[in-house]
């Protein structure tokens, strides 16, 4: 059976088993469509959580990132990891009490304001369609590879699975859903990780083999990487090299990203009691961490797997030749992906062999200059989001394994763009049409009408995939630092503070608008008059990057919503007896809904 047929396998029955459940758990009220009826368990709902939040970022980038870059890229693990952390300690128990079906209709209800329920919507949508823009996007890649499809066509399905289960399933099929893709992403990342970790350190477990000796030269594996990639001139891989200040406050704007996404809050209103949210973020917490423990080793034995087939005699040998990429089965995967148009290189000096070196490293250069093979790299493309994708053909394992990878990738890319879209539909439907245009709507109204912005939310996302703007590939750190600088301080500051309305709507809308501002200046997303062009920019504040600006705009809606509410009315009575009884541990007890 050949590669192609083994795929459709995998991905055809991974496909059938989510449609399935989607029909099996198809929504019938409101409650259903938005919170699953409030009746997940904690430990289906921990899972369901893991795979909405590990996503083709997750599943496909992570690991690449890491790669490729080493210990300076673990603030993705430490950030993301840290979030949940804040959710269960800090968020998810006392939303849950609050008992509301949408982050905006906390918002709204617990700054007694209309306006701000607006605004919370607006920083909702805008960080969850950024977001789902590299879900879809994602989608396109995996299919174009491994179903020999278009990119355009690849993304056409992605976006009728979608449709087909999210739509109809609401929150109930999607919580479902996402437990089944849960164990086929996990599955599809571990168990290529079990054997590779296996042939290059003889350990079963990646996470241990990590840190144990190479196979091949009886000297630990990293120390092995370290030596390999500093004598082809790249940092070493165990080493920190990037400005701390700017990991530290990347770091922080992941972790306070995370704990503010939507997606990821409205998991916690599934449960029946508010105890239940808590177990849930630890149980999330566990199932996360069996992909981030693996993520490091995935990373750092890949590197080191394409490093030694780039250079099989060792680098003090020769690199690989154009004759072995062409006749050797084990660079097969190389023609495979160069046909995608992310893997690419160039024999540019005409001696047969295609050299893998830092080109920006003066001592190297003159090295390999020295030794014949010219002064430019010569692999001239390799896009790290492939790594994963590509992991299995590196390292020659069994066609099922590919099989299982390519299901893999789909499910991670899948089950958050549902878990976004459901987020939009929820606040469009529940929080604009109910809260604020047509407050009598029926429930069967309001049902048909979160499907139906389901179905435009779908449609919008998949157009973006197709067509993304200009700063597509930054969506998830714009994503992340509108989530951090505008959702996450309204919600703290809901439920530990005193702050009114008229704080909240300024901090946000601060929050907000300085953070899309730092962003779009610094990646200059902005047209230059007579140049036709657009351009980079420096750091507008010190060394602070745009990624790691979300810290920074949370600190700004702090400061902005302590500072007007300070100078403005103090909020009603009843909202402080309502903002004590939310506080109050009764964490074990039935939550009230409302």
């Amino acid at each position: 059976m050949d590669q192609f047929t083994i795929n459709l396998l995998f991905v055809g029955a991974s496909f059938a088993l989510y449609i399935g459940i989607a029909i099996w758990a198809r929504a019938g009220s409101t409650s259903e469509f938005y919170a699953a009826g409030r009746g997940v368990h904690p430990v289906t709902n921990g899972m369901a959580t893991a795979a909405d939040w590990m996503s083709a970022a997750s599943f496909i980038s992570m690991a690449g990132l890491i790669a490729f870059t080493g210990y300076d890229n673990s603030s993705f693990l430490m950030g993301w990891t840290g979030g949940y952390v804040l959710l269960a300690l800090l968020l998810a128990p006392y939303l849950r009490k609050f008992g509301k079906f949408t982050v905006s209709e906390f918002i709204g209800d617990r700054f007694y304001s209309p306006t701000a329920r607006v605004v919370a919507v607006i920083c909702l949508i805008v960080a969850s369609t950024t977001y789902v823009i590299g879900q879809m996007t994602g989608v396109g890649v995996a299919f174009g590879r491994f179903l020999e499809v278009s990119n355009t066509t690849g993304l056409l399905i992605g976006a009728c699975v979608v449709f087909a289960y999210a739509v109809f399933g609401g929150m109930k099929g999607v919580t479902y859903t996402q437990v089944a893709q849960y164990v086929v992403l996990i599955m599809a990342y571990t168990i290529p990780a079990i054997f590779i970790s296996l042939q290059l350190t003889g350990n079963p477990v990646p996470a241990l083999g990590l840190f144990g000796d190479h196979a091949a030269s009886g000297t630990p594996l990293l120390t092995t990487l370290d030596q390999i990639v500093s004598e082809l001139g790249f940092n070493e891989y165990t080493a920190h090299h990037a400005d701390t200040f700017n990991m530290v406050l990347f770091t922080l704007s992941l972790m306070i990203g995370t704990a503010g996404l939507p997606h990821v809050i409205m998991r916690f209103f599934t449960v029946p009691k508010v105890a239940d949210a808590r177990w849930s973020a630890g149980w999330a917490l566990v199932f996360i961490a069996l992909l981030y423990l693996t993520a490091p080793a995935v990373g750092a034995m890949a590197r080191l797997n394409i490093t030694e087939l780039m250079w099989p005699n060792g680098t003090s040998g020769d690199p690989v030749s154009v004759e072995m990429i062409e006749d050797e089965a084990q660079y097969d995967w190389m023609a495979t992906w160069q046909k995608t148009g992310l893997l690419g290189w160039e024999d540019k000096n005409g001696d047969g062999k295609i050299a893998y070196f830092n080109e920006k490293d003066a001592d190297t250069v003159a090295k390999m200059e020295a030794a014949g093979w010219g002064s430019e790299n010569e692999l001239t493309k390799f896009n790290r989001d492939i790594l994963v994708l590509a992991n299995p053909e590196i390292a020659n394992l069994p066609s099922w394994v590919i099989g299982l990878v390519a299901a893999g990738g789909l499910a991670a890319a899948l089950s958050t763009a549902a878990g976004l879209l459901l987020a939009i539909s929820s606040a469009v439907s529940h929080d604009l049409i109910k809260g604020s245009i047509n407050p009598n709507i029926s429930e069967k109204g309001e049902l048909l009408s979160a499907r139906i912005a389901m179905a435009v939310a779908i449609a919008v996302a998949t157009w973006l995939g197709l067509n993304p703007p200009g700063f597509a590939a930054q969506t998830v750190a714009l994503a992340f630092g509108l989530a951090a600088a505008s959702i996450f301080p309204a919600l703290m500051m809901g439920i530990f503070t005193k702050v009114n309305n008229k704080g909240a709507v300024a901090g946000m809308l601060a929050g907000l608008g300085i953070t899309l501002l730092y962003i779009f200046l610094h990646k200059g997303w902005f047209f230059v008059p007579g140049t036709n062009s657009f351009t980079d920019a420096d750091p507008l504040l010190g060394t602070i990057k745009s990624t790691s600006f979300g810290a920074v705009g949370a600190m700004v809606n702090f400061c902005v919503a302590f500072t007007v509410s300070k100078f403005s009315a103090p909020i009603p009575k009843e909202i402080e007896e309502l903002v004590e009884s939310v506080r109050v541990p009764r964490g074990a007890g039935e939550a009230v809904d409302h």
